[in-house]
């Protein structure tokens, strides 16, 4: 194919549309954040976060963890203030059976109590917190549409653009394989059902970190539409670890509903962050700060903020 036709490749489905774009230029990678640790050991790490509310300089969030076995935490409430340790509390889980290897999490927009939180299988669950913030209730569980074969799930995030939803979810990927990237209208009905509109996909590869990579461990849209993804290299329980955030298109949402991801041929990296596995990336509302959490394997997990946002 002549170059000139590679300039722009849209893939147009009902409902979605799908659009790589000319590449970004890489920005030089900045100084090592300041982590605080939520946890020392493999069943206290963080492989999705949702910030619930801010303060000044201090936010709350539910994380999740993706343990397995019957009477593990499998999520959490963090207090971060940075330069203090966070206060970590455990949240029971009610309505349904402990989740296997939850990945992913985010606060379902227009709402203050309820979220979706996604397992690496492809199972979303609808949950709403309770019992005065100590638990979270299960309100529903329903696949992700379009899953494909051998898909591993670590990212899921949900945005509001004129008046609609929309979900952008990712299989991770590992080394030549790249992370697919999924796209869909969301609306949860009356029986709150999670329900997806027409999905379209797309490869992503990350240029940074490489080896043994997950090209995608988390996804998030800033207020203005900017498409973040973080990529982690995870050798094993006990590392070595790194990981980086990318800057990688953006999603619109038009007021008919459709969706539009619009990829870059050479997303921008915004900074890299050696020793840790990020798996957990949110834009704290009313600010320019990305919460990052990680899952470090048997070193525990910890919490830092980065200025991705806007």
């Amino acid at each position: 194919m002549r170059k000139s036709a590679l300039t722009a490749i849209t893939v147009l489905s009902a409902g979605v549309a799908v659009l790589l774009t000319p590449g970004m230029s890489p920005a030089k990678p900045k100084a090592a954040a300041d982590w605080q640790q939520v946890g020392y050991d493999l069943q206290s790490g963080i492989s999705g976060l949702a910030v619930a509310s801010r303060s000044g300089d201090t936010f709350s969030a539910l994380v999740v963890r993706d343990n397995k076995k019957p009477g593990q935490n499998r999520i959490a409430k963090v207090t971060y203030q940075q330069g203090r340790t966070p206060d970590v509390t455990p949240l029971a889980w009610q309505g349904g059976a402990e989740p296997v290897d939850l990945e992913a999490l985010d606060r379902v927009p227009g709402t203050k109590d309820e979220y979706v939180a996604v397992a690496s299988r492809g199972l979303a669950y609808h949950l709403k917190t309770t019992d005065a913030g100590e638990a979270v209730e299960v309100l529903d569980i329903s696949p992700l549409p379009a899953i494909g074969h051998g898909d591993d799930f670590e990212s899921f995030t949900l945005t509001a653009r004129n008046g609609k939803l929309a979900a952008l979810w990712a299989d991770r990927g590992a080394g030549d394989r790249p992370a697919t990237l999924y796209a869909a209208p969301f609306s949860i009905n009356s029986y709150g059902q999670s329900t997806f509109g027409a999905v379209s996909k797309t490869a992503f590869r990350t240029a940074y970190p490489s080896g043994d990579v997950r090209h995608a461990s988390d996804i998030e849209v800033t207020k203005s539409g900017r498409v973040l993804i973080s990529s982690a290299s995870d050798a094993g329980d006990d590392g070595p670890f790194d990981s980086a955030v990318s800057e990688a298109g953006r999603l619109t949402v038009a007021d008919t509903g459709k969706v539009r991801l619009s990829l870059a041929k050479s997303p921008k990296l915004l900074e890299k962050f050696t020793g840790h596995k990020i798996e957990a990336l949110h834009c704290v509302p009313g600010s320019d700060l990305a919460a990052l959490g990680t899952d470090d394997e048997n070193a525990g997990g910890a919490v830092t903020t980065a200025r991705f946002c806007d």
